[in-house]
């Protein structure tokens, strides 16, 4: 029997003669995209063998992609059959550490350039050639995929030769396997999986600061991931890791992370438990981000989206003239702690959504219809008050308490006015915010109050000046008839301001329910003018009556379209078929309520020559409308590393991961990122 079964062998071995070589290598596979062979370490089946170091070693034309054992959103592994081979008992493929990219802006991972899969061949009896057959299916990608499916075939006849130039490329792609846990100088120190809430965490430390981390999960191959949220701290020796599952299976297998750092590869299948929360904070990262906040604080001041916070520190100083340096200075410092309070009660309410499992980002309380109620009554009153419809007087005995008491009364006037003129200030947006925005949102809580600390002050930074210097006030004209003129137009700013705020409240809860709210504060306003001694009452109980009308309105189906039909509704999965296809897609995300989202349409979008080219043929011009709460366009700028809008990017076949704007757009930056993504630029 035996004699028989090394005849067979020999016929087989014989036949595969005439297709296969002998020694370490096979013919290669060659295609415009892939060349790939099948390499053995040993020339032969030496005696006594029981395993055979083998590799699929394959390399990929310039561009061209293909994918670990659980690829991401798209994609899906190599495969090898080995029907048709003799002498093979069982095998073992063994997958390098991989690498993340992105294609379309969609997440995966895999190899690009080059990879070598080391395998395991066990071989049924050491006294036989081996012959092998493998056929390879794999799937590559660049600008488009396609499937590979080829043969390879080897066969090795006894004996005890090496092939050195195969054994090295083995032993070279074997050093890239992921080591075990136990033997890497990395520490999983604690791992959380969420399925409800859709987030994976990772908190990592080593003995080695990490220089060049990168960190994929292993949920199972239909499992799909957001890009990785990666904070390092105590100098690079620790570091927490978050995701967001985009899909996964039902019953997902057990979590496993893969980690690499440099030439550090190690592979964990770490026990799960609660949300991780990081204790310290990466000292020079953070002072970055610390100093663009400032900056875009300051910058707020100046926008054009926040005159009629402009309007109410001017009030604010002109109330000063005649005051005492000592009073101006503990005025201008109330207003200021007023701007720093809401900051703080701002990121502390975006901290507790966000570890309730909400959705956090900038400008997001505007699309609340009883902030806006709420805010469209204050402002109106403001607006009411400057136009001299009612003046708030308080008692003589009352007067005189405060006077002496250093005009507390005042005081917490100012401090409204700070808290007042924050509130207003958050729907705009201006260069470097949106980075320190995004970068606190997605940070610890640490970090966000941080950051939001800093925003508030470059946002006080007028008040804070005048409170060193209170003698610049002095510079004002002295009171007289002018100063009526100023308050009227003080009244305009801010009756066009309650007017914006109805607007966008009619895409919040439509135009019925809006312009019930809109009469109920005129009605409002009337009263308290007619109505002196009981203005505080009546008022109240109609803005009570105002905030039950969001509650009982139903929100319209669908916002008003632009008037333009160029434009489409933002659909981010149809994004790559439009790239593929060659064509230029432009998104801009909006809402009624971002005034800098208003300004860019005006001075760029709609008007020549861009709102040509977003016309034409080759354009697809995408919109979506946030003013009201959409878990989908959260999504789409959480995965483009923004919390706020406006968010503006192109995509093409030049620029297939898209190419991010400026928050402020301007006619060259559209055109220019625009020609780049057509591949003209």
């Amino acid at each position: 029997m035996t004699l028989l079964r090394q005849a067979l062998l020999s016929l087989i071995a014989l036949a595969a003669f005439s297709f296969a070589a002998f020694a370490g290598s096979s013919p290669a596979y060659v295609s415009d995209r892939v060349t790939a062979r099948l390499i053995t370490a040993e020339n032969g089946v030496a005696p006594g063998a029981q395993v055979i170091s083998a590799a699929l070693e394959v390399t990929l034309a310039e561009g061209w992609k293909t994918y670990w054992k659980s690829p991401g959103a798209v994609g899906y592994p190599v495969s090898i059959d080995w029907a048709g081979s003799a002498n093979l008992k069982d095998h073992e493929l063994l997958w390098p550490a991989p690498t993340r990219f992105e294609a379309f802006d969609i997440e995966n991972y895999g190899y690009e350039k080059a990879v070598t899969y080391p395998i395991k061949l066990m071989v049924d009896s050491a006294d036989d050639a081996l012959v092998l057959s493998a056929r390879v299916n794999m799937l590559v990608c660049a600008d488009l995929c396609v499937p590979e499916d080829f043969s390879l075939s080897l066969v090795l006849p006894t004996g005890t030769a090496i092939d050195r130039d195969a054994a090295t490329l083995i032993a070279q792609a074997a050093n890239k396997i992921p080591v075990p846990a136990d033997a890497s100088d990395i520490v999983i120190d604690a791992a959380s999986l969420d399925l409800d809430a859709k987030r994976v965490e990772l908190a990592l430390s080593s003995a080695n600061a990490f220089s060049s981390l990168s960190v994929i999960p292993d949920l199972g191959p239909d499992a799909a991931f957001g890009p990785p949220q990666i904070a390092l701290q105590d100098g690079g020796s620790k570091a927490t890791v978050g995701f967001d599952i985009l899909s996964a299976p039902d019953a997902p297998p057990p979590l496993e992370f893969v980690v690499t750092d440099g030439a550090r590869a190690a592979a964990f299948a770490p026990v799960t438990s609660g949300s991780i929360q990081q204790t310290t904070t990466d000292a020079p990262g953070i002072l970055w981000f610390f100093l663009l906040a400032f900056i875009g604080g300051v910058i707020l001041n100046v926008m054009p989206c926040v005159l009629p916070v402009l309007s109410i520190k001017f009030t604010s100083v002109l109330k000063a003239g005649a005051q005492s340096p000592a009073r101006v200075r503990s005025g201008f410092l109330m207003s200021a702690l007023g701007v720093m309070a809401f900051m703080w009660a701002l990121a502390l309410t975006l901290i507790a959504i966000r570890a309730a499992g909400g959705s956090v980002g900038w400008g997001i309380q505007f699309q609340n219809p009883y902030f806006l109620t709420i805010m469209t009554a204050i402002v109106t009153l403001f607006a009411a008050n400057m136009f001299g419809l009612f003046e708030i007087a308080l008692p003589q005995s009352w007067n005189t308490k405060m006077a002496d008491a250093g005009s507390a009364g005042s005081l917490r006037g100012d401090f409204a006015i700070g808290a007042l003129a924050a509130v207003l200030a958050t729907p705009c947006s201006a260069p470097f915010l949106g980075t320190a925005v995004t970068f606190a949102l997605a940070g610890s809580a640490l970090q966000t109050v941080v950051i939001f600390t800093a925003l508030g002050l470059g946002l006080a930074l007028p008040y804070l000046a005048v409170a060193v210097w209170p003698q610049t006030v002095r510079a004002l004209p002295k009171p007289g008839k002018w100063m009526g003129t100023v308050k009227w137009v003080m009244g305009l700013l801010l009756a066009a301001t309650a007017l914006w705020l109805v607007s966008v409240l009619i895409g919040v809860i439509g135009w019925t329910a809006a312009l019930i709210v809109a009469a109920l504060l005129l009605g409002a306003v009337i009263a308290v003018a007619f109505a002196p001694r009981a203005r505080a009452g009546i008022s109240a109980a109609i803005i009570a009556c105002a905030l039950v009308v969001p509650a009982a309105s139903t929100p319209p189906a669908q916002l008003v379209e632009e008037a333009t039909s160029n434009w489409r509704t933002l659909s981010p999965n149809s994004i790559s078929g439009w790239v593929v296809e060659g064509r230029v897609v432009f998104v801009d995300v909006t809402a009624d309520w971002c005034l800098s989202c208003k300004a860019n349409k005006a001075l760029v979008l709609d008007r020549a020559p861009v709102a040509g080219m977003l016309a034409s043929d080759g354009i697809i011009a995408m919109r979506g409308d946030w003013t009201r709460p959409d878990e989908g366009i959260l999504t789409y700028l959480k995965e483009n590393g923004r919390f706020g809008i406006p968010f503006n990017i192109v995509y093409g076949p030049g620029a297939p991961k898209g190419i991010a704007l400026p928050e402020l757009l301007t006619k060259d930056a559209v055109i220019d990122a625009i020609n780049k993504a057509s591949g003209a630029g």
